[in-house]
C-alpha cells in the first residue's frame, strides 16, 4: 500500500467494497459491459483526485473493488458518486440495460465495504509499545522500524 499525503493528514485508506445489480440481474457481460463499466468508473475517478483505484474486477451481477480513498472524504459518498455515474454511463450505452431499469438506477441500494491494512497484532504490539525509547533490533524488525 502506498502512503498518500494531504497539507495536514498522511494517511493509507485502502478499502474493499462490492455492491450488486438491482434483484441480481446477470447483465455485467464480460468484454463489451464490463468494459464500459471501467471506463466510466476510471473517469469517475479522474474527477476524484481523492480516490484511487487499485482493482475493479466484476462477475456477472456484482462489482468488486479496491480503493483508496482520502480521510477528507467519505466511503459512502465516493461509492455513491462511483455507482450513479457509472449507472447514467451504462442505461445510455446500452438500450438493454436501459429497458430493464426504466424507473432508476441499475445497482442495489447499499454496498459492503472492509478495510485493507496492516497487520492488527502489529499495530497492536506498536501502541502498546509507545513511550519505550529501547527497543531491540527483533522489536524494531517487527514493527515494521529498520
Amino acid at each position: 500500500m502506498r502512503i498518500r499525503a494531504l497539507n495536514h493528514s498522511t494517511y493509507q485508506h485502502l478499502y474493499h467494497v462490492i455492491w450488486g445489480t438491482k434483484y441480481r440481474r446477470h447483465f455485467l457481460k464480460p468484454d463489451v459491459v464490463q468494459k464500459r463499466l471501467a471506463d466510466s468508473v476510471y473517469e469517475t475517478v479522474r474527477l476524484h483526485p481523492e480516490l484511487y483505484i487499485f482493482k475493479l474486477k466484476t462477475d456477472l451481477d456484482h462489482v468488486h473493488i479496491q480503493i483508496e480513498i482520502a480521510p477528507s472524504i467519505s466511503v459512502a459518498s465516493a461509492i455513491g458518486s462511483i455507482k450513479a455515474r457509472s449507472s447514467i454511463a451504462l442505461k445510455n450505452h446500452f438500450q438493454f440495460i436501459s429497458r430493464m431499469y426504466l424507473d432508476g438506477g441499475i445497482w442495489s441500494v447499499g454496498y459492503y465495504s472492509s478495510t485493507n491494512g496492516l497487520n492488527e497484532e502489529t499495530i497492536r504490539r506498536y501502541i502498546e509499545n509507545q513511550g519505550r525509547r529501547d527497543y531491540s533490533a527483533d522489536a524494531q524488525k517487527e514493527l515494521g522500524f529498520s
